[in-house]
């Protein structure tokens, strides 16, 4: 027995490109897409390169708290943190499968940027839910994995910028005459 279903986000056109629903789903984003938070919020203000290795493939990333402080797992593998904030920035990264990015140098922006980007990976999941509802499951994983591909292109041409931060400050003080 068939059931005719008659809400709009359930008929698809039997020729419906999985490219067009991951525009449709970084359209409804907007500017709140991962990439662009990293490249507003956090490659504005001084930064450092971090190496986190992480693997493109779909990988479980967990933030542990343990006896030696807070890890987070990637996979198999356990990367020390300093603080809560710093775990569930790098998380976010990790999903996304960058393997060195931009730390911001001001630990006290990173409970603050970890929110904002926790969120927009929220919303990108359920946006692309929402979109490819009524859909077959290999449509479904290829518009995430096209979403995550497109997001960690942007944030690889964005770069994980210096190394070590530059001071700018002059110990020295002269008499300007």
């Amino acid at each position: 027995m068939r059931v005719n279903r008659s809400d709009e986000s359930s008929r698809r056109a039997p020729g419906i490109r999985a490219e067009d629903l991951a525009a449709n789903v970084l359209e409804r984003l907007a500017g709140n897409t991962i990439a662009g938070l990293y490249r507003d919020k956090v490659r504005s203000q001084r930064t450092r390169s971090y190496q986190l290795k992480a693997t493109r493939k779909t990988v479980v990333v967990e933030v542990l708290h343990t006896l030696f402080g807070i890890e987070l797992k990637i996979g198999r593998r356990r990367v020390s943190c300093p603080d809560l904030g710093t775990a569930r920035f790098l998380a976010v990264f990790a999903r996304l499968g960058i393997d060195e990015l931009a730390v911001p140098y001001d630990i006290t922006q990173m409970s603050h940027l970890a929110d904002l980007l926790e969120s927009s990976w929220r919303n990108m999941l359920m946006l692309a839910e929402l979109v490819t509802s009524g859909t077959s499951e290999t449509m479904q994983r290829r518009v995430l994995r096209l979403l995550i591909a497109r997001q960690r292109d942007e944030i690889l041409a964005a770069g994980a910028g210096p190394a070590i931060p530059e001071f700018n400050q002059n110990t020295r003080q002269r008499r300007v005459k």
